[in-house]
This record gives C-alpha cells, sequence and structure tokens, in this order.
C-alpha cells in the first residue's frame, strides 16, 4: 500500500514545477487578467477557482479530513523530533503541505482534548475540563459543535468513530458517528465532506503488555537507541517499551497512507484538506496526563490539495513555527469551507482566507490546563511562550504520582515506582514522586524535558513574574471554572456553565487572587490569609486552606508557617467547618505541618459528603496521605462509610478497589 501511494504520489511531485509557476504567475500579475487565467486553466484540467466567500458563488468546496492517532507527543516521529521513527507516509503529506512545528493540545488527555476540537472553546471556560466527566456541559449560547455548521452548508460529515465529548448539543454534528462511517457514503459524488478518522494503534493500552510480551517480542525500532526522556529511569524495560512504541507509530503512518490512498483512488485527493495530528500527547510515563510537553504537544502536518492552494498563502513543504492550540482546529475548518466562524469560539483560524500567513507565523503563546484524569484529581495550568514554559501547579504538595489505576497498568510506571521504593532513582527521576514546586519555569530550547526548574533562579525573577501574571490574567479573563470544586459544578453549572463563570467572575477572581498568596512571602500573605479562613464564603475559606498547604512545603517559607500557633489554631476550627470539603482541606494542612492526624476528618467528610465529586475529592486527598505523604496515614478501608450509592465502574469505586488492593498488599 505505501508503496503504490508513494509512485502515485511521485507523480504529483514531478508536475509541481509547473504548479509553482502557474501559482507564481497568477500571485504575481494581478487584477482580472490573473484571476482570468488561472480560471481558465482550472478549466481545462477538472476544477473552478474556490470563492473566498462560498456564499457568492456555487464554487465547489473543498473536503476536510482529520486523521487522528491516540495518545501521541510529537517527540515519536523523526518529522519533528530527533529521537523519533521515520514516517514516510506522514513526511510526504508534509512534501505537499505544511509542518506545524509548534502546535499543541490544550489538555493532555482524550476526552477534553476532544472536547476542546469540536467546540474550538477552553474547557475550564466552558465547564468541560475533567475526564470522565460526572456530568455533561450544556454548550454556551450561539455555539453548536463545529461540524453542525458544516452540516448547515451542505457538508456531509462522518466521525470514524470515537466521539467522548464532555458537552451536549442541540444539533447533531454528525450524519454519521460509527466504526462503518465513511466520507464515500455520501449522498452525491458532488457533496462536499468533513471526515474524522481515529487510529487507536497507538494508544496507551497498546503498552499495557505482560512481562512475558518483553521477554518475547522483537521490536523493529532499536531499544538500544530509543531515546528514554531524561525524567525517567533509562532500563531495559522502559527502552523496550519506547521501541514498541516507535513501532506503533510505524502501524499508524500505514494507516495514514491508508487514508491517503483511499482519496486518491477516488480521485478525490487533490480536492481535500488532509490534516495528520496526535489527540493528545504520550505516552511513556509522566506524558498522558500530565500538563508536560510530552502532553500537550503534538505532531501536525496538513496536506494541501492542488485545486485550492489559492485558500492558503502557504508554499508546499515549509514548516511553521507559528503556534496552534486545538481551540484554533475548528476556526480552521470552517474558514476553509468559507463558513462563519462563531464569536463564541476562543481559537483562531490558522489555515484558510481568514488566517493570514504573518501573523500565523508571529504567534508564540499557548495555555493548557490539566483537572481531574478518572479518579485522580489535579489542578495545574500553564502558559508557554515561546521556547519559555510556565507551570502553575494549584496543589503542589500532591505529587503527580498520587494513583491512577489506569496509568498503573503499564509496567514501566510500575517499575518506576518498583525503583523509588529500593531507593534506585537519582535526584531527576525521584522528582516524580516529590511534591512539586507552586510555581516551576523551564527553559526549553536548553531543557526539552523539563527537569532544570528555574522558578527559584533570581535572573529569571522578572520572567517569572511576568509569565505568572500572564497565566492569572488568562484564568481570570476566562472565569477558570475549576476554582469552584467539581461538586459545585455537576450541581449548580452545568446547564450553562460559561454563564456560570461570567456571573461568578468576582469569586474566581478572589480565588485565585487568594491561592497566590502562597507563592508571596509568609509574612505579606499571612495577614491575608488568616482573613480569609474566616471569609463567609466557604470556597474562598477552601482556597485559603490550600494556599496554606502549597506555602508549607515551600522551601523558603516552610519553617515560618510550622510555628504559627494562631493559624494552627485556626485550622483546627476550620477541621469543623460545615462544608466537607473544607474541613477536609483543613486537615490536609495540619497533616502537613505534622500537627494533625487527618484521617478521622476525612473519614467524617466521606460521611457528610451527598455527591460522587464530593466523596471522591476526599477520597484523593486519602490516597495521597495513605501513598505518597510524609508521614504516610494508611487508610483501613474498612472504615470508609459513604452515605451515597455508587457504581460498579465509578470513579469512587475505583478509589476504593485501590485502597482495598494496598490494604491487601500489606498483609502479604
Amino acid at each position: 500500500m505505501l508503496a503504490a501511494m508513494n509512485a502515485s504520489l511521485e507523480i504529483t511531485r514531478r508536475s509541481e514545477i509547473t504548479r509553482q509557476s502557474v501559482r507564481h504567475r497568477v500571485r504575481h500579475h494581478g487584477g482580472s487578467l490573473g484571476l482570468l487565467l488561472f480560471s481558465c486553466l482550472g478549466g481545462l484540467i477538472g476544477f473552478a477557482l474556490p470563492s473566498s466567500s462560498w456564499a457568492a458563488d456555487a464554487s465547489p468546496r473543498p473536503n476536510i479530513v482529520w486523521i487522528m492517532s491516540e495518545d501521541n507527543s510529537k517527540h515519536y516521529l523523526r518529522h519533528f523530533d530527533a529521537r523519533g521513527v521515520t514516517t514516510p507516509a506522514i513526511e510526504l503529506m508534509a512534501s505537499h503541505g505544511v509542518t506545524f512545528d509548534r502546535a499543541f493540545s490544550n489538555a493532555p488527555v482524550c476526552s477534553v482534548a476532544r472536547t476542546t476540537l469540536i467546540t474550538g472553546c477552553y474547557g475550564p471556560r466552558i465547564g468541560t475540563q475533567y475526564h470522565r466527566r460526572m456530568a455533561k456541559a450544556a454548550l454556551p449560547d450561539g455555539l453548536q459543535m463545529f461540524p453542525a455548521y458544516l452540516r448547515e452548508a451542505g457538508y456531509y460529515t462522518t466521525n470514524c468513530s470515537k466521539e467522548d465529548y464532555n458537552a451536549t448539543f442541540d444539533q447533531a454534528p454528525w450524519d454519521a458517528s460509527s466504526r462503518r462511517a465513511s466520507w464515500q457514503n455520501r449522498p452525491s459524488d458532488d457533496t462536499p465532506f468533513f471526515h474524522v478518522e481515529t487510529f487507536t494503534d497507538s494508544h496507551e493500552s497498546r503498552l499495557h503488555f505482560k512481562r512475558e510480551f518483553v521477554a518475547d517480542h522483537v521490536t523493529t525500532t532499536s531499544a538500544d537507541t530509543a531515546a528514554v526522556p531524561a525524567y525517567l529511569p533509562d532500563t531495559p524495560l522502559t527502552q523496550f517499551t519506547a521501541a514498541y512504541y516507535g513501532d506503533r507509530m510505524r502501524v499508524i503512518d500505514e494507516r495514514v497512507a491508508g487514508v491517503l490512498e483511499a482519496l486518491e483512488k477516488a480521485d478525490q485527493l487533490e480536492n481535500t484538506f488532509v490534516f495528520y495530528f496526535g489527540d493528545h500527547g504520550g505516552v511513556l510515563p509522566r506524558s498522558k496526563g500530565y500538563a508536560y510537553e510530552s502532553g500537550l504537544h503534538v505532531p501536525l502536518v496538513v496536506r494541501l490539495p492542488d485545486h485550492y492552494l489559492d485558500l492558503v498563502d502557504r508554499t508546499l513543504g515549509e514548516r511553521t513555527t507559528g503556534f496552534v492550540s486545538f481551540i484554533d482546529f475548528a476556526p480552521t475548518v470552517l474558514s476553509l469551507a468559507g463558513v462563519s466562524v462563531p464569536k463564541a469560539m476562543d481559537g483562531r483560524a490558522f489555515l484558510g482566507v481568514t488566517a493570514k500567513r504573518d501573523e500565523v507565523d508571529a504567534r508564540n503563546t499557548t495555555f493548557g490546563y490539566a483537572d481531574r484524569m478518572d479518579e485522580k484529581y489535579d489542578f495545574v495550568r500553564t502558559v508557554r511562550e515561546g521556547d519559555w514554559k510556565y507551570i502553575r501547579c494549584f496543589e503542589p504538595f500532591m505529587p503527580d504520582a498520587v494513583q491512577n489505576n489506569y496509568r498503573m497498568k503499564m509496567l514501566a510506571y510500575q517499575q518506576w515506582d518498583q525503583l523509588r521504593e529500593a531507593g534506585e532513582l537519582d535526584e531527576t527521576t525521584i522528582r516524580f514522586f516529590e511534591p512539586r514546586r507552586a510555581e516551576m519555569l523551564f527553559d526549553l530550547a536548553s531543557d526539552p524535558d523539563e527537569v532544570v526548574d528555574l522558578s527559584a533562579d533570581p535572573n529569571q525573577a522578572s520572567r517569572l513574574q511576568r509569565m505568572r501574571r500572564r497565566l492569572s490574567d488568562h484564568l481570570k479573563a476566562t472565569h477558570d471554572l475549576s476554582f469552584f470544586p467539581e461538586a459545585v459544578l455537576t450541581e449548580s453549572a452545568m446547564p450553562d456553565a460559561a454563564a456560570f463563570g461570567r456571573q461568578n467572575a468576582a469569586a474566581i477572581d478572589r480565588y485565585i487572587d487568594t491561592v497566590n498568596q502562597c507563592v508571596m512571602k509568609a509574612q505579606d500573605a499571612k495577614p491575608a490569609l488568616m482573613t480569609s479562613l474566616n471569609s463567609g464564603d466557604p470556597w474562598q475559606r477552601y482556597w485559603s486552606l490550600i494556599a496554606v498547604s502549597s506555602a508549607v512545603l515551600e522551601p523558603t517559607t516552610r519553617g515560618q508557617w510550622a510555628t504559627d500557633i494562631s493559624l494552627v489554631k485556626l485550622l483546627k476550627r476550620r477541621m469543623l467547618d460545615s462544608e466537607p470539603l473544607v474541613a477536609a482541606r483543613a486537615a490536609e494542612a495540619l497533616a502537613l505541618l505534622k500537627r494533625q492526624d487527618p484521617r478521622p476528618t476525612l473519614l467524617s467528610g466521606l460521611e457528610r459528603a451527598v455527591s460522587e465529586p464530593e466523596a471522591l475529592a476526599i477520597l484523593n486527598i486519602m490516597a495521597f496521605f495513605d501513598q505518597r505523604a510524609s508521614p504516610t496515614y494508611a487508610i483501613n478501608p474498612s472504615e470508609i462509610k459513604l452515605s451515597i450509592e455508587v457504581g460498579p465502574k465509578s470513579e469512587v469505586q475505583r478509589r476504593l478497589d485501590f485502597f482495598k488492593q494496598r490494604a491487601a498488599n500489606a498483609l502479604n
């Protein structure tokens, strides 16, 4: 298949000089003469000049195809990274299109990333930021999932086959969405189509192999040369895992070749914009589910069709370092299709008649977000500007390594933890299991693996403050809903989460300012926090407590918090709070100060919890203390009492199963 595609595309490549000459004359002679020349040539070879406004004439519209591979960052493809494998089909696409060297998922996990793609909106603004949502969010007023607009414009829209959206919709986005959905089923040969093809061959689950498989399987990619990131232990098992995943990317490349071959066979390749990209990053440990570059930086190549080259101001085979992210994909498809982009979308087109080349190439900023992944809560926000990356961990006392059952099915994760227990990790590779800094700053030009944190470097103090301010301004401007606990959002926000955010904008701003006190000097932060700990707003109290817990573990201020008797007394009073989540955070802070066993308050909070997300948040704190905190506070699962019913496959049940397994292991 790949050989046939190479041969057929070589014919296209050989005629490239002629096409470039025609385009050069058209673009540089201008006026009606140039347009007339191009229109006449188009008629001779069987296509018409596309219009920049499709409503103005009856010109055919381009087709658009998305090819998505699951769970792979850009690092596994040599086209993007010297450590990756060769991907001939994707590289051929790039020679007849554009490579986006800096393309990003805004979220490092599937359902959140896919919802960002289908809406063109930041997940935390519209309530779609939780992976394995407890409740779906209604879309904001004036917004539909973008394929619905294509359907209105006469497109046949198909999805094969994964959806996994965290939002509901009024207008169905797809004419067909299943494993059999295909653009080839459109009602007529003249019907333009938008088709999504998702390949699972690179999914995380492909690395859930057994030890016997490692012993028996020989990889095509050399395990000796497979690059292991600096944050992982460089063991034969990790090398094998990286090499095997390289083989999975070779399979993905064959799948891409098959899609292109089918389009060419149907004589549609030169009528179709073909996008190839990863649906988010992954998939070695500390990638999928984490807001590092390994979880967010994706490969993106767009093949440009000969018949619609005038829709894009690009030269075939070029690369750009302009930043694009998943919020931009929906506006880009609508722009290519000549459909107006709704104002409710957050993104901007990077191809099409509304995208200006110089402006796209100058883009240098992207924002990322990570929230709950399955049963594991986290709350991380990022901003990248050029080669600089700022990460804000809003629960930094919880390490990256807090248990996620699905992640830990991978042998490489299990071995990493075993090496930690054996004391065989170095200063870099053990960091995954330690508390994080509230703020982290990385120079990606010299440190692509994000292991050298420059947040405490006095030479970077002004940059740190500027990027902190940039991120805080963004969180406030988008009314980031995660500053309300998920339990509040599922109960009150989901009928119109974006409107809920706007209505509570002032409160969200206060919560952001409150929790950011943890990165201030202790003598400056304490007076404000002592006041907000007594606030009549429970979520102001909640974020004050998280700020205290965050500050307790900051190396420069740890001692100043631990010796404050008045603070300890106030925290003990907060353990009696009427809100179970606030009481749980107070117990957490006192335990981190080594002043209190948190388990009685946490167990009591579980009995008082009235919803699954409320119970799960408390269980997450318990998992942290059981597994990673110092000192640890092992949980006896027989003491856990819930006032709510939970399903056998719920996220709460996953946490309960974890405690049962931990207790069983302790007995063996």
